[in-house]
C-alpha cells in the first residue's frame, strides 16, 4: 500500500469515528470548480493591487477601481459550480458526519452543494450591499450596469455610491459573530480538516491551531507544504477532490 493511501485510510478512520468533525477550506478548495486562487499567477492580485477598505470608503476613484477589478473576477463566480470535493462535504454534512463547514471563500458554492452549516469568514460575493444604509442587491444587475455604464452603481434606497460587495475587504474587520461561531466550532470539534488554505491569513489561519490545543486531530489537505504541517497528524498534497474522494469511499467501506 502507497504511504499516500495508508493516510487516506487513516484519515477516513478519525472521521468514521468523529464526535464532532469540522471542515476549514480556503481558496484550493475552489481552484477545481475554476476559480482561480487570487495570489496565484493568473490571480486578480498577480495583476492588480487590492483597494483597501478605507481607500474605498473616501475615494470615488478607489471605488471605480473597485467595481473595475470586481468585473473582472465575476466571471470566474458566474460560471463556477460545486465540484466533486464540495459535494463530497455537503453529503458528509446531510449524514451527519461533520458539524459545519468554516471558510475563508467568498463563492457561495458550500451552499450551493448543500451544505447548510456555513461560516463565511471572508463574507460572500452572492449580495452586493450599500455600506451607508445596508441595502441588499443580487449582484448580477449591477454588474451589467456597471460594465454598460462604466460607473460605479448608486444604491436605490440611499443614493449613495458606497456599493461593495458583502466580502470583507483589505483593512475590514472580520464579522464578529462568524468568527465567534467559528472559534466555538474549532474548540468543539475533535477532528479538523483543513483543506486548500495556505494557512496564512489570520485570524482564520488561526482556527485549525485552536483546534489543535484544545485537543483535536488536525489533518491538512493542501497543494503546497503551510506553516501549520508540523502541527497536523496527517498532511496530503494531492489534488482535493481525489483525495476527498478517497477519504469518503475508505470511509464508507469501513462503515459496511
Amino acid at each position: 500500500m502507497a504511504i499516500q493511501d495508508y493516510t487516506i485510510e487513516r484519515v477516513a478512520q478519525w472521521l468514521a469515528s468523529a464526535r464532532s468533525a469540522v471542515v476549514f477550506t480556503g481558496a484550493g478548495m475552489s481552484t477545481e470548480s475554476g476559480i482561480p486562487d487570487f495570489r496565484s499567477p493568473g490571480g486578480v492580485w498577480s495583476q492588480n493591487k487590492p483597494v483597501y477598505y478605507d481607500e474605498f470608503l473616501r475615494s470615488a476613484d478607489a471605488r471605480f477601481e473597485y467595481w473595475r477589478q470586481k468585473a473582472l473576477a465575476a466571471a470566474d463566480f458566474e460560471r463556477a459550480e460545486p465540484n466533486v470535493g464540495h459535494q463530497t462535504i455537503a453529503r458528509w454534512e446531510r449524514e451527519g458526519r461533520i458539524a459545519g463547514v468554516i471558510t475563508q471563500n467568498i463563492d457561495g458554492l458550500h451552499q450551493r452543494a448543500g451544505n447548510r452549516c456555513v461560516h463565511e469568514l471572508h463574507g460572500t460575493v452572492r449580495w452586493i450591499v450599500c455600506v451607508d444604509c445596508q441595502a441588499k442587491y443580487e449582484p448580477l444587475p449591477l454588474l451589467a450596469w456597471y460594465r454598460e455604464h462604466q460607473q460605479v452603481p448608486a444604491c436605490e434606497e440611499c443614493g449613495s455610491d458606497r456599493m461593495k460587495s458583502a466580502t470583507v475587504s483589505f483593512g475590514q474587520s472580520l464579522p464578529a459573530e462568524t468568527l465567534e461561531a467559528s472559534l466555538e466550532l474549532a474548540r468543539q470539534c475533535d477532528l479538523l480538516l483543513a483543506i486548500g488554505s495556505s494557512l496564512v491569513v489570520y485570524p482564520a489561519a488561526g482556527l485549525p491551531e485552536v483546534a489543535r490545543r484544545a485537543g483535536a486531530k488536525l489533518v491538512i489537505i493542501n497543494r503546497d507544504p503551510t506553516d501549520q504541517d508540523e502541527l497536523a497528524d496527517a498532511v496530503i498534497a494531492e489534488p482535493i477532490g481525489q483525495v476527498l474522494t478517497g477519504i469518503d469511499a475508505s470511509m464508507r467501506q469501513l462503515l459496511r
